[in-house]
């Protein structure tokens, strides 16, 4: 009896070891940045990818920061402004990717097409303060965006993608790829938001109004949520069995 309680309490152990795990516990709200720091981060729900920002209603700027992995060591990311739709074609984008091994490179493309080729480099919206990092195989661009006045929301679409003989090639077009899009509420800011199909409006134009209450950090998603409650069930299972064995 001695022995099986002693298995019965390392499999326990590794049990909990594995329902505990650090994809699950990694959260915006624990990501920490050298000299920045940010009022919200939202854990966006496709991509793993993650969003912190300021905005500042009295000169409609928005500071931001976004993180994600590329699909291959030296694949691009990108965050980016759609004043009209929901998708990435007629976004305003900031792609990021490694060049040669060296610091992230970061370009602007006015994206009249999923091919970055024929894509222009103006933005509708002016950009500064832009730079990128990466760390561990997660690349994050910064940058400061000025926004039309009075605007309460954007339509934000992130992505990730291959480089090919030194250019950004098309991401891939099914999967989390083409669901990467969410509405980000800036007036009371403070949390993770719901997707949209709602266009965002275009420069000198307002939005529509209403926006959540603030809230600090992020707010879990829906999977999340069922993935934890799924996994403390299976914890008080075997606390239970581990009960009935006298352990």
């Amino acid at each position: 009896m001695a022995t099986i309680a002693k298995s019965g309490i390392w499999v326990l152990v590794v049990v909990v070891g594995l329902i505990v795990s650090p994809s699950e516990s990694l959260t915006c709200s624990s990501q920490k940045f050298t000299n920045k720091s940010f009022d919200s981060c939202s854990d966006l729900p496709k991509l793993g990818a993650y969003l912190h920002w300021t905005y500042n209603a009295s000169n409609s700027t928005l500071s931001m920061a976004f993180l994600a992995k590329p699909p291959q060591a030296d694949g691009w990311v990108a965050w980016a402004i759609n004043p009209t739709s929901t998708k990435m074609a007629g976004s305003q984008a900031l792609l990021a990717y490694k060049s040669n091994g060296a610091t992230p490179t970061v370009k602007e493309y006015n994206i009249t097409s999923y091919n970055f080729a024929s894509s222009g480099t103006k933005l509708t919206y002016e950009v500064s303060d832009v730079s990128a990092e990466e760390t561990g195989g997660t690349i994050t661009i910064f940058a400061k965006w000025k926004l039309p006045e009075k605007i309460e929301k954007i339509n934000q679409v992130w992505q990730v993608g291959p480089v090919s003989q030194g250019l950004p090639g098309i991401h891939a077009t099914k999967g989390d790829n083409i669901l990467s899009f969410e509405a980000l509420k800036l007036a009371g800011s403070g949390g993770s938001n719901s997707p949209t199909a709602s266009p965002a409006p275009g420069p000198g134009s307002s939005s529509v109004p209403g926006s959540p209450a603030p809230s600090s950090g992020s707010t879990p998603s829906s999977t999340s949520r069922i993935t934890v409650g799924f996994n403390m069930g299976l914890l008080f299972s075997f606390v239970s069995v581990a009960s009935l064995m006298g352990l």
